[in-house]
């Protein structure tokens, strides 16, 4: 696991963007929050992201619309979706497109945890 990689997470729920950042700080990396995806992209910090926890359902830009304007501009950010209002079928559909996976909310500590684990390494395997 690499010590200090940057992980965004981008939600509107403002009580998720104040505990999991301080959750991904004790697994040893660096986190910030932004309340919107639009909030994101307007920020200087995309590029240096290695990984996005994402909500699927928020206002304005969706997680999922997110997911498509990056790869249209030729990022490649593995995605953690996290949805309320999701089910396993959603989640199932989200992961065909790459270096994804879905939680449902709520997930647990260790979920998330393996999930980040499980991006990272494959994101840093050699192509």
């Amino acid at each position: 696991m690499a010590q200090g990689t940057y992980i965004a997470v981008i939600d509107d729920d403002e009580s998720v963007r104040e505990a999991l950042p301080d959750l991904i700080r004790l697994f040893g990396h660096e986190a910030a929050a932004f309340s919107s995806a639009e909030e994101f992209l307007a920020s200087d910090r995309v590029d240096q992201a290695k990984c996005l926890v994402l909500d699927i359902a928020m206002p304005g830009m969706s997680g999922i619309e997110l997911q498509r304007e990056l790869a249209r501009q030729g990022r490649k950010i593995p995605i953690i979706f996290i949805t309320a209002h999701g089910d396993e079928q959603i989640c199932q559909r989200l992961r065909r497109p790459g270096a994804v996976e879905c939680l449902l909310k709520p997930f647990t500590d260790t979920t998330l945890l393996d999930a980040l684990n499980g991006l990272l390494k494959s994101s840093q395997s050699p192509s």
